[in-house]
């Protein structure tokens, strides 16, 4: 019988786009706009603790302007967006909620700087794994944008990244990548091709190309995407470890595990010093080690780190969160490994209760997880709960993720092992032959990149 396939997940790391602003100018205002400008450069610096001390005196200067002065929303969205930055979200999300409130009862419902705290709102809702909540925010900052600002502004290019971001977390990647070109074209023309703003979209469409086994353009583009933080950020930014991080993503789904590793320490490295030591980002380091040594056979060294980010993330985004859910479906996979299948089993059910609930019934991760556990019911002896878990596996992976995709392999590949052991080879054999014919599809396309 063929040997099932689990699947692993690795975490890419997205950068949410918040959006900092400046604030109106007034004559008296001095004190207040020098800490705003130093807050905004000590944020973009990855300076945290400087930008929170700064951001934080500046919201309690304009409190003094009045309760609804639009320098108090300016102060109140920098000092979210600094905290959503902290993986701080929970605290992040009434200050935002604050902005927005005040700019549209003073500015109006179609001002740019309301398009921006509506963009902030729903990159927080995405990134707590509101999908539904952050869409229509989303859309509505971007329409803003382009009636206002006009369609080739950089802020409408934010926009259509953060529904770029959206998007590739609900799994659709066709929807995402005509959003990405457009955001990376207006990004090149209106800020240069070093901008870091440039390597955001440039991160964006990679990570969709990863999805889509686009292998060789995917590296391309992250490789141009840590070239221009590294220049243009410094080699210890937060966002040049989010380059690394996703670099090393490519390079572990491609087995070439010593590089990945290398980029992995690194990227864990730069984060726990400049970062809070419970940032989900931390936590997508960990897991991303984790990952890698569990998949070399190195149970001992990854089961710390998986539970350590597990801990990080239930904290710093909730129980119910869709991160939570990797983080448990690949502690279980772990366990698995480990003959504990006791132990196994109710992670997978609870990361399976996580992805439905946020994510949908169809969603790709969803039929991870499926798959996963049919993999348990079928070494158990399970064959007719494995059975309908493949099964549904296969039909969401096939409608999301298109026929030729090498996860739709897996869910045939798996499939087949089960009709072969249930003494239908038939019908195995016909499934074979399929995910013989993808696999070879994609590595004759790997070949020619």
């Amino acid at each position: 019988m063929k040997t099932m396939k689990n699947l692993t997940r690795w975490l890419l790391a997205g950068l949410a786009a918040f959006a900092l602003g400046p604030g109106a100018l007034y004559a008296e205002d001095d004190a207040w706009r020098l800490g705003m400008t130093a807050g905004v450069g000590a944020y973009q610096e990855g300076r945290y603790a400087e930008a929170e001390e700064k951001f934080s005196a500046a919201v309690k200067e304009a409190e003094s302007f009045g309760a609804e002065d639009p320098r108090l929303a300016a102060s109140l969205n920098n000092l979210a967006s600094l905290y959503a930055a902290q993986g701080r979200y929970a605290q992040a999300e009434p200050l935002s909620e604050r902005a927005l409130a005040i700019r549209e009862k003073v500015l109006g419902p179609e001002h740019a700087e309301v398009a921006q705290s509506l963009h902030n709102l729903a990159s927080l809702h995405a990134a707590r794994g509101r999908y539904a909540a952050a869409e229509p925010l989303a859309r509505r900052a971007l329409a803003i944008r382009e009636k206002v600002l006009g369609p080739e502004h950089p802020d409408v290019a934010q926009s259509l990244n953060g529904l770029v971001e959206l998007y590739r977390a609900r799994g659709q990647t066709g929807d995402a990548e005509g959003l990405a070109q457009r955001a990376l074209a207006i990004a090149e023309k209106a800020l240069g091709p070093e901008h870091p703003d440039v390597a955001t979209s440039l991160n964006n469409l990679a990570g969709i190309h990863l999805a889509q086994g686009q292998y060789a353009r995917a590296e391309a583009l992250y490789r141009q995407a840590l070239a221009i933080r590294e220049k243009a950020l410094g080699s210890e930014h937060p966002d040049t470890a989010t380059s690394l991080n996703n670099l090393g993503v490519l390079y572990a789904t491609r087995s070439r595990n010593v590089e990945a590793e290398a980029l992995y320490r690194r990227a864990l490295a730069i984060r726990e010093k400049v970062l809070d030591p419970e940032h989900p980002h931390i936590a997508t380091s960990l897991n991303n080690l984790g990952l890698l040594y569990a998949i070399q056979g190195r149970n001992d060294q990854a089961e710390p780190f998986y539970k350590r980010a597990l801990a990080i993330d239930e904290k710093a985004l909730g129980a119910e969160h869709p991160t939570v859910a990797t983080d448990l479906n690949n502690l279980a996979l772990l366990y698995v490994a480990r003959d504990k299948t006791a132990a196994a089993e109710p992670l997978f059910q609870r990361a399976l209760a996580i992805r439905e609930k946020a994510l949908g019934a169809e969603h790709p991760d969803v039929a991870t997880t499926l798959n996963n556990l049919a993999v348990l019911y079928h070494n158990q002896g399970k064959t007719a709960k494995a059975e309908s878990l493949y099964r549904r596996a296969y039909f969401i992976r096939e409608k999301a993720l298109g026929p030729e995709h090498p996860n739709v392999a897996v869910s045939l590949e798996n499939y087949a092992a089960l009709l072969r052991k249930t003494h239908r080879k038939s019908e195995a054999v016909k499934l074979e032959a399929r995910a013989e014919k993808i696999r070879a599809k994609l590595a004759a396309a790997t070949t020619t990149q």
